[in-house]
């Protein structure tokens, strides 16, 4: 349960700052900027993996459980319980959200401004990097202790540069709370399939890079 809870609110930090730096950018008229929006989404997965790292690995990311769940670095068993606990955390920080901002209207949901091929291959590759990133360094003993670094300035980078296009999602949780309340499905099958898609693909290469 101590997981699971971990799951929850380190899922919950992430959408809270990272689609909160998009609803406080739309209403102060672009005071955050792209960029401080891929800053804060980089620097919250840092915190978060520093923070619960220990306790659950900080997937905060259906995606990234999955792929682990395609690794031998994961138990199985629990992963349904990291699921829920993510999803809840991503739902329960979109609510809070449009309490506080009731007049935005997509609470930082991730919508497609290019067709949906380049969203779907960005958003597969973008994740794929990303699990690449979190499989060699999380499982590397030399180097695992700058994990949340690492993690930490690849989705700020991702965010950076993709966000403009897709979002920068890599994380089905983190569009699932904010299209829930929004009551806005239109484009949230790609941002579901396409990270977990890649971060599997992930989970293959470290197999066979694997010693």
């Amino acid at each position: 349960m101590k997981k699971y809870l971990a799951e929850l609110i380190g899922t919950f930090a992430l959408v809270f700052c990272g689609t909160g730096a998009i609803v406080i950018d739309d209403v102060s008229s672009g005071a955050v900027t792209n960029v401080g929006i891929g800053i804060t989404f980089g620097f919250i997965v840092m915190a978060m993996i520093y923070t619960f790292g220990r306790i659950s690995g900080a997937h905060i990311n259906p995606a990234v459980s999955i792929a682990f769940a395609f690794t031998d670095r994961f138990n199985r068993r629990n992963l349904m319980g990291y699921l829920i606990g993510q999803c809840t955390g991503a739902l329960l920080a979109s609510v809070i959200l449009a309490l506080l901002f009731p007049n935005h209207d997509s609470f930082g949901s991730t919508r497609s401004s290019g067709s949906w091929i380049q969203t779907f291959v960005l958003e597969l590759i973008l994740t794929y990097i990303l699990m690449l990133v979190i499989l060699f360094v999380s499982q590397n003993k030399k180097i695992e202790a700058f994990t949340g670094l690492a993690v930490g300035a690849t989705v700020g980078v991702e965010a950076i540069f993709a966000g403009p296009i897709t979002g920068a999602s890599m994380n089905p949780a983190r569009s699932l709370g904010p299209a829930v309340v929004s009551m806005e499905f239109s484009d949230l099958w790609m941002y579901v399939l396409a990270p977990i898609l890649g971060a599997i693909m992930a989970s293959v290469t470290w197999w066979y890079f694997k010693d």
